[in-house]
């Protein structure tokens, strides 16, 4: 069995892998753009190796990552209505993508009700993760929006919450929509109050941050 089909055997939602068989395989270096926001939507990548961030920009260059996706996950599957795209997808990795158009995903959805209801389901998830990230933003201070994102990533491990992204204080800058010296000033009070350790990169919470600071 080859690495790419072991990968798409590998995804746990049947659907999503019913979904990767109808594309076309293609492997991307890191930093490739795979969509640009504001272009016309013409295909839907399932990814079946590596990871990718969605984020959108301003004229500044000014990024903040909206999600990191994964093994299993897709992205672009708003190309359904041809419309502009809404936010930019590159690889952080090397990443291996089965790329539908839009017309092969059209066919699917008209085929495959169970597959339409999936596509509607996450449609649905994804806009409610959207609404509450606005609701964040508008009414959560930058060190509110950083204990959020940390206790909404960290994972038990051998009785501690860690972070298993290793992540810089500009990814986390980029996730909350805040400047890098901002987010060195959150740590550092962080750390001084015993709520986290930063070893090589992976964060450690010793202890829940509280809610406001």
């Amino acid at each position: 069995m080859s690495t790419v089909q072991g990968g798409i055997n590998a995804i746990n939602d049947v659907v999503v892998r019913q979904l990767a068989t109808r594309g076309q395989v293609r492997s991307f270096p890191k930093n490739t753009v795979l969509i640009n926001e504001g272009d016309r939507g013409d295909a839907m990548f399932v990814i079946v190796a590596g990871r990718v961030k969605v984020y959108v920009s301003d004229n500044q260059g000014r990024e903040m990552v909206l999600d990191i996706r994964g093994p299993g996950q897709y992205v672009g599957e708003m190309a359904l209505d041809g419309k502009p795209r809404s936010a930019s997808v590159m690889t952080l990795e090397v990443t291996t993508c089965a790329m539908l158009t839009r017309e092969t995903l059209r066919v699917a959805v008209t085929r495959d009700p169970d597959l339409a209801m999936s596509l509607i389901s996450e449609l649905i998830s994804r806009a409610r993760i959207a609404t509450d990230t606005i609701k964040n933003l508008a009414l959560m201070d930058v060190y509110g929006r950083v204990a959020r994102l940390l206790l909404a990533l960290a994972q038990e491990r051998d009785g501690k919450l860690v972070v298993p992204e290793r992540l810089t204080q500009q990814d986390i800058a980029d996730r909350v929509g805040a400047s890098r010296d901002m987010i060195s000033r959150i740590f550092k009070d962080l750390t001084a109050g015993g709520y986290v350790t930063v070893v090589d990169r992976r964060i450690i919470l010793n202890r829940r941050p509280p809610s406001r600071w």
